[in-house]
């Protein structure tokens, strides 16, 4: 699997953490989250596998507590890794991201996931805000497509 984002530290032991995250088209905007912290991270929604989750639970649950909206028809479109800390956790992580595109049904509430809002943007401000490598990689790689 095609690691994206920062060169794993060879000294370091990192944890397996897998997720579900989704490309989410409105017409030729993107459904994203922020996560407000000390910095505002825009990101893909989605989130960690729970053990015993498949990862199609685990990113309609993620999805809604991130961005308060339902989602319909998610296809996988891939799949990369990379490696990063964890603080709200204290873990280094090697985190194993499952990339799926889905269509947002409707808003049925804000965001229950603490420190995160919705965000609607252009493909462009998508991909320029987009905080990691590997969200910004198949965000391109979807526009790219001929897609939105």
């Amino acid at each position: 699997m095609r690691r994206l984002g920062e060169v794993p530290e060879a000294n370091r032991r990192y944890t397996p953490r897998p997720g579900a995250y989704a490309i989410l088209p409105i017409g030729r905007r993107f459904l994203l989250t922020a996560e407000i912290g000390l910095d505002v991270e825009i990101q893909l929604p989605g989130g960690g596998i729970d053990e015993g989750e498949s990862p199609l639970r685990a990113l309609y649950r993620e999805v809604r507590e991130e961005t308060g909206w339902s989602i319909v028809k998610p296809r996988r479109f891939g799949a990369f890794r990379r490696f990063v800390f964890m603080p709200e956790y204290d873990l280094w992580a090697e985190k194993i991201c499952h990339i799926y595109v889905a269509q947002p049904a409707r808003q049925l509430h804000p965001p229950t996931e603490p420190h995160h809002e919705t965000l609607i943007l252009d493909a462009d401000d998508a991909i320029a805000g987009l905080a990691n490598a590997g969200d910004r990689h198949f965000m391109e790689r979807y526009v790219n497509a001929g897609r939105p």
